[in-house]
């Protein structure tokens, strides 16, 4: 069987009860190309290439600055055709080279764009469950979840867990989509159309990279959506040291989440969750302080009367359950309609004879 077909009988399985019937999008010819960023993964780099999908069309390395001159390594130990080697200057991170990886596959004509990374943890013959939402125009960006199952976390050290844990809870706040898990999971596919457009705002290109073009996604309304994908752990020495993370993390998590209620809910639309995030607030600030300017002055050994206690506790209550109800808007606005079919004919309506 080809690794065409094989690709095919894959994307079938992943679909959803209501596609299964759905002829599966052919991979051959679709524009599917990979984005690898380099960075110290020297003795890893061949085999992940070697493991390429015969139906992926390219396939870019990005030597983001390596020390190991991971870049000239590829040149010298590779045939694969399909491998365009590009050096950066100076190292940008992982998302600095993720995006230089994006702008040089769609200039080569991707349709697709998977990152992968070099240190050879992921399963590669999973990249068409990632690809398959894309082309069938059910999704703008996909993702690896390694929280699907107990037998795909039981591969993942413990400290490990918990942190991605932790993690996830904090994008679903900062970006809005509570539908997705695993966000720092770096194999993901997304639409060059939609890669392109995201690519113009400020991106984190450092380790908070997949999370910030998450938030950025968001502002989009691009729809998100996981593919269960288990992860492996090997020898393999990570550059993330957690103790140097947390607090630009959480700082970073807190800007974005404020932007986000600012720009959703202020700035490009104004709804019934902008209204009762203004009671919300004004209520609870009110009772709380309330109850603060009451203990500040009351005379010791005097109980407060019923008013004084209606009056601190019934904003406090209201201000909670208005804020309750926006988190709960919030929560069921998670964007559902793909953008990038709109995206693609803008492009041929713009430049067509590009079509």
């Amino acid at each position: 069987m080809s690794a065409a077909s094989d690709s095919a009988v894959t994307i079938a399985s992943v679909l959803p009860p209501e596609r299964r019937g759905v002829r599966p999008p052919a991979l051959e010819g679709a524009g599917v190309w990979f984005v690898i960023p380099c960075y110290r993964v020297k003795a890893h780099i061949i085999s992940v290439l070697a493991k390429t999908p015969g139906w992926v069309e390219g396939i870019v390395c990005v030597d983001d600055a390596c020390p190991e001159g991971s870049g000239d390594f590829i040149r010298q130990n590779t045939a694969d055709p399909r491998v365009v080697v590009i050096t950066l200057a100076k190292n940008l991170g992982v998302g600095g080279a993720t995006l230089a990886g994006y702008r040089e596959a769609e200039r080569r004509g991707a349709q697709v764009l998977v990152k992968v990374d070099g240190d050879d943890q992921m399963d590669l013959d999973r990249a068409a469950q990632l690809v398959a939402p894309i082309l069938l125009g059910e999704a703008d960006y996909t993702k690896g979840n390694r929280f699907t199952s107990m037998s795909h976390l039981q591969q993942m050290p413990s400290i490990r867990v918990l942190g991605n844990a932790m993690l996830s809870f904090a994008a679903k706040v900062s970006t809005g989509y509570w539908n997705i898990f695993d966000p720092t999971n770096g194999f993901t596919a997304i639409d060059a159309q939609v890669a392109a457009l995201v690519a113009r705002k400020r991106i984190s290109q450092r380790f908070f990279f997949e999370t910030d073009l998450l938030y950025h996604l968001g502002t989009l309304r691009a729809v998100v959506r996981d593919v269960p994908m288990p992860a492996r752990y090997a020898e393999e020495v990570s550059n993330l040291r957690i103790s140097a993370i947390v607090g630009p993390f959480a700082l970073r998590h807190l800007r974005n989440f404020l932007g986000r209620l600012l720009g959703q809910y202020f700035v490009r639309d104004f709804s019934v969750a902008s209204l009762e995030l203004v009671a919300g607030l004004f209520l609870l600030l009110f009772g709380l302080g309330y109850v603060a300017h009451y203990l500040s002055v009351r005379v010791p050994g005097h109980a407060a009367s019923a008013g004084v206690v209606m009056a601190a506790a019934l904003p406090v209550i209201l201000g909670a359950q208005f804020l309750l109800q926006a988190a709960h808007f919030d929560v069921t606005s998670v964007p559902t309609r793909p953008i990038h079919p709109y995206l693609r004919m803008l492009a041929q309506l713009e430049h067509p004879t590009q079509a």
